[in-house]
């Protein structure tokens, strides 16, 4: 599956990864929910961190179509919030 995280690029991370980076995902959410903004940026930067480095990074020429799109280290509680669906940033 090809992830972009906004404003680095686009990696190409196999599907077999996609337990481990869901459970971050759900400890992300959870956090949101409830407000926790320490425990929100930990797990953010926990889930972008694995996506670095289960993934291949593509090249900055290529332009594939991202079937996941991940907000930047640096986005607010908010924007991340108006980026997710009802399961969270990743799907399932």
């Amino acid at each position: 599956m090809i992830v972009r995280i906004m404003g680095e690029g686009q990696v190409k991370v196999a599907d077999s990864h996609f337990a481990e980076l869901g459970k971050l995902d759900d400890e992300l959410l959870a956090e949101m929910e409830s407000g926790d903004e320490v425990g929100f940026r930990r797990t953010l930067g926990a889930l972008l961190e694995a996506v670095r480095r289960l993934g291949e990074p593509l090249p900055d020429d290529a332009l594939e179509p991202s079937e996941l799109i991940l907000p930047a280290e640096e986005a607010s509680l908010d924007e991340v919030k108006e980026m997710l669906s009802d399961d969270g940033l990743i799907p399932g």
